[in-house]
């Protein structure tokens, strides 16, 4: 049986495109012979469970397919808490997940010499999935306590300006906004929510009414 392998590609919230990492594991994918199923493009956090195109991406597995991502992080930022939940999910659909940034998960590509040596590349896959699982959370929560103890002293020292607007990213959305394309398009091409969509439409109607 030929397993399929599925990219998942997420982007931070505002102000990440996924076009260059879709570039690498499609890349990944050609060079190791892998053969793509589909694509699953993202915007939301990684500190989130709720998100709509992995559980579909999960939902479309089949036993033995390939969960194909370019760095753990794009998977999970998550709780210990909410990783184990998302583990339970992947693990009972026995999913393998291949990340560009884990070695040890490029060894299940191709079929294990025996049980035992199949056995333990697993174990040890699990096991270092788990501890860059780990480390994406930490990592998050220290950038956003570093960010907060900034804003902190910024404000107490009278220079704090909130985060300066994209402008040119929100020029491109009005444009796609005027042109017709739908929310889910300019999702896709600029990496963005639906949120950031929803502000640049009002501020450009608004414009329009004046």
């Amino acid at each position: 049986m030929n397993h399929l392998t599925r990219l998942y590609l997420r982007a931070s919230t505002d102000h990440q495109n996924p076009r260059r990492a879709r570039e690498q594991v499609e890349a990944f994918a050609a060079e190791h012979g892998l053969m793509v199923a589909a694509t699953y493009v993202e915007s939301k956090s990684g500190a989130k469970l709720a998100r709509p195109e992995l559980f579909r991406l999960l939902g479309d597995s089949k036993p033995g397919d390939i969960l194909l991502i370019e760095q753990v992080d794009r998977l999970s930022r998550l709780t210990t808490a909410d990783w184990q939940k998302l583990r339970f999910e992947i693990d009972r659909r026995q999913i393998r997940v291949v990340a560009l940034d884990l070695p040890s998960s490029w060894m299940g590509l191709a079929a294990p010499a025996d049980d035992f040596t199949g056995r333990m590349l697993s174990a040890l896959n699990s096991m270092m999935l788990d501890m860059l699982a780990a480390i994406s959370r930490k990592d998050y929560d220290d950038r956003r306590r570093r960010a907060a103890q900034g804003i902190a002293r910024a404000r107490a020292e009278g220079r704090y300006k909130g985060r300066p607007e994209n402008t040119d990213r929100n020029a491109g959305i009005a444009a796609q906004l005027r042109g017709g394309a739908s929310w889910t398009s300019i999702q896709k091409s600029m990496g963005v929510s639906r949120a950031t969509i929803a502000k640049v439409a009002r501020r450009s109607a608004a414009i329009a009414a004046e």
